[in-house]
């Protein structure tokens, strides 16, 4: 069984304020083995970090205006995640985050729970 386990970090706590990802994280586990594969990128969110969010994550609003488009990253990252069981820790989070992201692309593809089954670390 492939599984990735996937963590973002983002510019603030709600997508529906427009609140941002801003680094993607996954790791590759197949048959609950590391496999070693991995995807990681940070991402530009076209905002302003939250100074409570910073202090989270630490990545600074300097650092993320070098950094690519989410539209840049986002094949590949489909790539890696298709098909995959995502493990996530409060995966409301991050998939909202990430859908939030998806449907901004000039051509949304599929949500992600679309592209992937979805296990939630709180379940």
């Amino acid at each position: 069984m492939r599984q990735v386990v996937l963590d973002t970090e983002t510019t603030g706590l709600d997508w529906r304020r427009g609140h941002r990802v801003i680094e993607i994280g996954c790791i590759e586990v197949v048959n609950r083995r590391v496999t070693g594969e991995q995807f990681q990128a940070h991402v530009n969110p076209h905002r302003e970090v939250d100074p409570e969010a910073y202090a989270v994550h630490g990545l600074s609003n300097e650092f993320l205006r070098d950094q690519p488009d989410f539209s840049e990253i986002a094949q590949a990252w489909f790539a890696f995640v298709q098909g995959a069981e995502l493990v996530i820790h409060n995966a409301e989070f991050d998939v909202g985050f990430l859908n939030a992201e998806i449907k901004l692309l000039p051509d949304p593809s599929k949500l992600l729970q679309d592209m992937c089954e979805i296990h939630d670390t709180l379940d």
